[in-house]
């Protein structure tokens, strides 16, 4: 009985453990697939991943309330770069939350404040899955100053 007891518990830890696997890198692929929908301002793309509530807390002082927002900015240029690199650090999974947070460097486009020039930020995501989708709800990124 205790044989069957143990073997249960480590069955039961091992699919835990697989299930949060698999949502790290799911999430890991939606991070990628956002910011490079932000490199080519694939607004159509950015639909499908930012939840239509998405809110950012931007670098810029403003929060953004929600995605149409956002996308605004991305079609107006305003937000706009020629590279965008991230390195998400940890993860915190909570039933259908994902709190990814990290680092980024962006290189604004020409016409923007600091063109040209690397800016190191650090970033926080929340993501929830709602049917079957994990969506990005809020974001919040500050620029780290030198």
């Amino acid at each position: 009985m205790k044989k069957i007891f143990g073997t249960l518990c480590l069955l039961t830890i091992s699919i835990a453990v697989m299930a949060q696997s698999s949502v790290k890198k799911e999430i890991n692929r939606l991070e990628m697939a956002e910011h490079e929908a932000l490199l080519r301002a694939d607004t159509v793309r950015l639909k499908q991943i930012w939840d239509k509530d998405f809110m950012v807390n931007a670098p810029i002082n403003k929060v953004s309330k929600n995605r149409a927002e956002v996308l605004k900015l991305v079609k107006s240029g305003f937000i706009s770069y020629t590279s965008f690199k991230r390195d998400v650090e940890q993860m915190l999974i909570s039933g259908d939350i994902v709190i990814s947070m990290g680092s980024e460097t962006v290189v604004p486009s020409k016409g923007r404040p600091n063109a040209g020039k690397a800016i190191k930020r650090r970033y926080t995501n929340i993501w929830q899955k709602k049917k079957s989708e994990w969506k990005l709800i809020a974001r919040h990124a500050n620029v780290i100053c030198e």
